[in-house]
C-alpha cells in the first residue's frame, strides 16, 4: 500500500498509548509518506524527541518558541504543508482544547490553523471516554468535519478492561489510507484538459524543429489528476513518457497548430486546463514537400509565429474555469512569469528555470515556483516530478474552490 508523496502530520498528546504511535510513524514512512511529528509537552513523558525524529526523518515540533524551529510561525507552515493531521493518542484534555478553540501548545495551535483532513484517535480511561464532556467535545469536533476513530475495547493502563483503548497502529494506518484515497477523489467528474510533450514543426519530410521535452511532467500531472477522480483529456505531442493512469481521452498531435486546434476545440467544455506542453513559438513558413538537398554553405529558414494556446484559452475563459500555464525561463524569471500570468488571463503559472540544477527537460525532478493572480508567489524545493504534480493538484483544488 503506497502513500508516496503524501504529507502527514502525526500529533501526540500525553497518554500511555503514545508508544503505539511510534509504530504508526514507521508504517507511514515505509509506505512512502513524508511524516512530521508534533507533540504536547505531556506526550514527551511517554516518548522521546529522538525516537520521533529518527523514525520520521524530521525534527520534532513540540515547543512553539524554540530557536530550533524553522519558522517563527511553525504552526502555520505545518498547516500549509500537511495533507492530513492525525492525532493519536488524543486525550480528553487535548480533545477539550480542540473543541473549545484553546491554543496553548504546539499541537492545539496547529489544530486551530489546519483546514484539511483531520483524524482524531481518542485514548483514555473508560469513565473519561464516556464522560458527557468528552462525548460532547467529540460530537462538536465531528460536526466541524473531523474524522473520529472509535476507541477500541480491551486492557487499559489502569488495569481494567473496557472502552477507551487506542486502536492498534495498523488499524490507524488503514484508516489514514482510506481518508487519503477519499480525498484523492476530490476532483471527481471534473473535466480537465492537459497538454504535454513537445511539438514538431516540419522543415521538410525529413527534418524538423522541436525541443527536449519528454512529456514526463505532463504525464505525472495527468496521472495525479486522474487519481483524484478527474476526467483527463490529454493532448500530447510526440512524447517519450506515457501516463500510467487511464485517460478519459488521449489525443496525439504533432505540430503546434494541431495542438492549438485540439485544445481550443475542447476548452469550452472543460472545468480546468493545465498547459504543460513545450509548444514551439515559431514554425517554418513554407516547409518543403521534398527533402532539401545540401547544396549551399548556408540555409536560411523563414519562420512564422505559432498561435498562442494559453492566450487563446485565457481570452475565452469563463467564470468557473481554472487555467494553469507553465513558464520555462532562463532570465528575469519572476517578472517574465508574472507578465505571462496577467497578460494571458491565467489563474496560476508554474515557473521553472533551466538555471536550476535538477530542473527542466529530461529530468526526473523539478524545482518550481507557483505564481497566483492575487500576487501570491510560492517557491518550492527540488522534488520529483510526481511530487510536483501532487503540489500542483493541491493548488488547483484550492484555487478552483475559490472561483
Amino acid at each position: 500500500m503506497s502513500l508516496q508523496g503524501k504529507k502527514i502530520i502525526v500529533g501526540l498528546s500525553g497518554g500511555i498509548a503514545a508508544y503505539k504511535t511510534l509504530t504508526l510513524v514507521r508504517l507511514l514512512v515505509k509506505a512512502g509518506a513524508q511524516v512530521r511529528c508534533v507533540c504536547t509537552p505531556s506526550a514527551l513523558q511517554f516518548v522521546t524527541p529522538l525516537s520521533l525524529s529518527t523514525l520520521s526523518g524530521y525534527p520534532l515540533y513540540s515547543d512553539m518558541f524554540s530557536s530550533r524551529n524553522e519558522s517563527a510561525t511553525e504552526h502555520i507552515s505545518y498547516a500549509d504543508w500537511g495533507d492530513l493531521l492525525v492525532v493519536a493518542p488524543a486525550t480528553a484534555n487535548t480533545l477539550g482544547k480542540f473543541a473549545n478553540g484553546i491554543a496553548d501548545n504546539a499541537l492545539s495551535t496547529l489544530f486551530n490553523a489546519f483546514n484539511k483532513t483531520v483524524l482524531l484517535v481518542p485514548a483514555m480511561n473508560t469513565q473519561m471516554y464516556r464522560h458527557p464532556a468528552t462525548q460532547e467535545n467529540l460530537q462538536k469536533l465531528r460536526a466541524w468535519g473531523a474524522e473520529i476513530m472509535p476507541a477500541a475495547t480491551g486492557s487499559l493502563a489502569c488495569g481494567t478492561e473496557g472502552e477507551g483503548r487506542m486502536p492498534e497502529a495498523e488499524a490507524i494506518f488503514e484508516r489514514i489510507n482510506e481518508l487519503l484515497q477519499k480525498s484523492c477523489a476530490s476532483l471527481q467528474e471534473k473535466k480537465i484538459l492537459i497538454t504535454a510533450g513537445p511539438t514538431v514543426e516540419a522543415i521538410d519530410p525529413v527534418r524538423y524543429i522541436s525541443n527536449h521535452s519528454t512529456g514526463l511532467m505532463g504525464c505525472c500531472i495527468a496521472d495525479e489528476l486522474a487519481k483524484r477522480g478527474a476526467a483527463v483529456y490529454l493532448v500530447h505531442g510526440p512524447m517519450q513518457a506515457s501516463p500510467k493512469a487511464k485517460m478519459f481521452r488521449s489525443i496525439a498531435v504533432t505540430s503546434a497548430q494541431e495542438m492549438f486546434k485540439a485544445a481550443t476545440e475542447l476548452w469550452a467544455d472543460m472545468d480546468m486546463a493545465v498547459l504543460s506542453a513545450a509548444v514551439a513559438d515559431y514554425t517554418p513558413l513554407n516547409p518543403s514537400k521534398e527533402k532539401i538537398k545540401k547544396h549551399d554553405e548556408s540555409l536560411q529558414l523563414r519562420l512564422s509565429k505559432t498561435q498562442d494556446i494559453l492566450a487563446a484559452l485565457g481570452k475565452n475563459k469563463q467564470a468557473k474555469q481554472l487555467l494553469v500555464g507553465f513558464a520555462l525561463e532562463t532570465e528575469n524569471e519572476l517578472s517574465n512569469a508574472g507578465e505571462k500570468l496577467h497578460k494571458k488571463n491565467a489563474d496560476l503559472i508554474v515557473l521553472n528555470s533551466l538555471k536550476d540544477s535538477g530542473a527542466g527537460f529530461a529530468q526526473a525532478t523539478n524545482r518550481v515556483t507557483f505564481l497566483e493572480k492575487d500576487g501570491t508567489i510560492s517557491p518550492m524545493p527540488l522534488k520529483s516530478k510526481q511530487e510536483v504534480a501532487v503540489d500542483l493538484a493541491d493548488r488547483m483544488e484550492y484555487l478552483y474552490g475559490k472561483l
